[in-house]
């Protein structure tokens, strides 16, 4: 059967950017601003304060992994966070990939491996839209495992490494989102996909996007009424049911007009219209440009090297 959200994250086409240990001691913070990349990190020992924008502040400790989908602002302290208005600390460099922050002698009292990746998909925001805002997993020795194994592979320049890392961080994309699951989850897929009625549904229509599907038979895959599907689905997933079914198909579409010499009529098809032209209008109206102007726009060709962060 299809798995919804292992196709999310394959399309998404992640890549490791930049990956680093982090170790601590003392009383300090630093802050981070970005433009919505994914950030990830677990905590080896110790432990510290995170505020994602918007968000309470959590403590993290030993085992603890976090998975921010599209980070923008965020800041980390030791557990007794330095007083308001302290200047925040800027991390010093002691080895290869390997930071301090607070006090630069004495004992380590957090260590903790941070990174971030890329989304090669052009259609990332869309896809992670999907997504939970925030992924926080607690005593899964299998997460640290990856996240350690990603830190060795991202560090070395063995044969094939990115493609050992690019299939590294599906893993552990998917290790994490599965990981998250009931009404706490912010709405998105892996929320659907944790209420069993709606799973049914989901996955039918991943299953068989070419389908002339209605709310209608949405809700008899789902085992409810249409009323009650469509609002137990936009309340969990976070769109109407057709909404989501129309932005998965032109994920789809985008991804088979990016990656493969196809006809216009044959992409329609594979994604559940039933003319060139039907698609293109429906295309156009989504994408804001028709799908042959984004087939030329965006056709995959050599990819770029990750750009490596600094700090």
């Amino acid at each position: 059967m299809t798995d919804p959200l292992a196709e999310i994250v394959t399309l998404l086409q992640p890549s490791a950017s930049f990956s680093k240990v982090v170790n601590a001691a003392g009383v300090w913070r630093i802050s981070r601003s970005e433009a919505g990349r994914p950030f990830y990190a677990v905590i080896l020992e110790g432990g510290c304060l995170l505020s994602v924008h918007g968000r309470e502040t959590m403590e993290l400790g030993r085992g603890d992994f976090i998975l921010v989908p599209a980070a923008y602002e965020f800041s980390t302290s030791s557990l007794r966070p330095p007083p308001p208005g302290d200047g925040e600390v800027m991390p010093v460099q002691v080895g290869p990939s390997e930071f301090r922050l607070g006090q630069l002698d004495g004992p380590v009292e957090l260590r903790m491996v941070v990174g971030y990746c890329d989304f090669g998909s052009p259609d990332a925001a869309l896809l992670v839209s999907l997504l939970p805002e925030l992924v926080q997993v607690q005593g899964e020795t299998r997460l640290a495992a990856l996240v350690q194994l990603i830190d060795d592979e991202a560090r070395q320049r063995r044969p094939a490494r990115d493609i050992v890392l690019a299939h590294l961080l599906q893993v552990l994309l998917i290790e994490a989102l599965r990981s998250v699951s009931g009404p706490a989850a912010s709405p998105g897929l892996v929320r659907g996909l944790s209420d069993e009625r709606l799973a049914s549904a989901l996955r039918r229509m991943h299953e068989q996007p070419t389908a002339p599907w209605t709310v209608e038979q949405m809700a008899r895959e789902a085992g409810l009424s249409r009323s009650m599907f469509f609002e137990r689905f936009r309340h969990a997933v976070g769109l109407a049911p057709m909404e989501y079914l129309l932005a998965w198909r032109m994920a789809i579409a985008k991804d088979l007009l990016r990656r493969e010499a196809v006809g216009i009529a044959d992409v329609a098809e594979r994604v559940g219209y039933g003319s060139a032209s039907t698609f293109s209008v429906a295309f156009s109206r989504q994408v804001g440009v028709s799908p042959a102007a984004y087939a030329r726009a965006n056709r995959a060709g050599p990819r770029s090297p990750p750009a490596q962060d600094s700090q």
